[in-house]
């Protein structure tokens, strides 16, 4: 896999605006350190964007927004429902469920609340935007079973939603986020909940789908990005490695390296990929696996760019096309269901 080496050339107009930041404290005991090092550098810059924006984000008559109370075990978490309002009281829209990025220990329905509110107005689609439970109060697997819970709370009640699950179910996420997704779909195939709710497609945004020490041996030579890119900026391999260990998942648990499962019968992808992220070569691979067991796939690239760059500088083209490149690959879901 050489030939996508030259994705990782530095693309010019991040280069000359990034500017080297402090290391990522990976230290759960300073968890709050670390939470306050990702609000400065990554969701600070991204809701500066869209409040900047505020003048030209739907007109709040085109959606309405509100937040409800999701059963999981052991308590509840929140989630917010983003709807089309129609002239048609009875009409109903596609649903995407969402789940937000930050290494399974940062992040809340808040940080992607503006954007997601233009995705649902633009595609005239219903989100359920998700706030799964963090590390280290909540171990992981609670982010996957508080999201799976979620996707499950969403199926059932898609009235309230605006929702007919028959023009499309997707569930969505972000590096963190996105592995949840994939395992979710993964995990639903075999549950008999979605025999009668079939999710409809995933879509996936710089996913994390193998720990670094699970990586087999014959798969080695098609995983190059994490060597590649191994000095990225902001989100390097050490960073990874400290983040996958600090979960205490299990490297060979295929809820978490979704790639060691199987993917038979799994809805078709919608996957976006970063240049410069050492996690690039994992998606691709991926897509090679699904297209092997005839799934039908769609990627795009953003090259010379890291990981989660869109949120420290979504004003560049890169970030530009990584938002245009989303709404149109959740069109292509829909347009192409399972």
């Amino acid at each position: 896999m050489s030939q996508y080496q030259h994705l990782s050339n530095p693309d010019p107009e991040f280069s000359a605006r990034w500017q080297p930041r402090p290391p990522l404290v990976l230290n759960l005991a300073e968890i709050n350190k670390m939470r306050q090092g990702f609000k400065m550098f990554a969701i600070a810059p991204y809701l500066k964007y869209w409040e900047e924006r505020l003048p030209q984000l739907p007109a709040e008559s085109l959606y309405k927004v509100q937040d409800h109370e999701v059963p999981v075990e052991g308590g509840a978490i929140r989630a917010r429902a983003v709807v089309p309002t129609a002239e048609d009281d009875q009409a109903t829209f596609p649903l995407l469920v969402w789940l937000h990025s930050g290494g399974w220990m940062n992040g809340d329905i808040d940080m992607d609340d503006a954007w997601l509110r233009t995705v649902c107005v633009e595609l005239g689609i219903s989100i359920l935007n998700v706030e799964y439970r963090l590390l280290p109060e909540h171990p992981w697997p609670a982010a996957l079973d508080d999201s799976y819970a979620a996707v499950k709370w969403a199926a059932d009640h898609a009235d309230i939603l605006g929702a007919s699950l028959a023009k499309g179910f997707i569930v969505a996420g972000a590096s963190s986020g996105a592995n949840t997704a994939v395992a979710i779909v993964h995990r639903a195939r075999s549950d008999p909940f979605f025999e009668a709710k079939k999710i409809t497609g995933h879509a996936l945004q710089i996913p994390m789908l193998m720990h670094p020490d699970a990586y087999p041996d014959q798969w080695k030579p098609e995983l190059l990005s994490m060597e590649q890119n191994k000095d990225a900026p902001a989100v390097n391999k050490s960073a990874i490695e400290g983040l996958c260990k600090l979960t205490q998942a299990s490297p060979t648990d295929p809820r978490f390296s979704v790639l060691l499962a199987p993917h038979e019968g799994v809805p078709p992808l919608y996957l976006q990929v970063c240049g410069l992220d050492p996690l690039r070569d994992e998606g691709f691979l991926y897509e090679k696996l699904l297209q092997e067991k005839n799934t039908k796939t769609k990627s795009d690239v953003c090259s010379g760019v890291p990981h989660n760059f869109q949120l420290s500088m979504p004003d560049i083209g890169q970030a530009v096309k990584f938002d245009r490149d989303f709404r149109d690959g959740v069109k292509w879901l829909l347009a192409n269901p399972a």
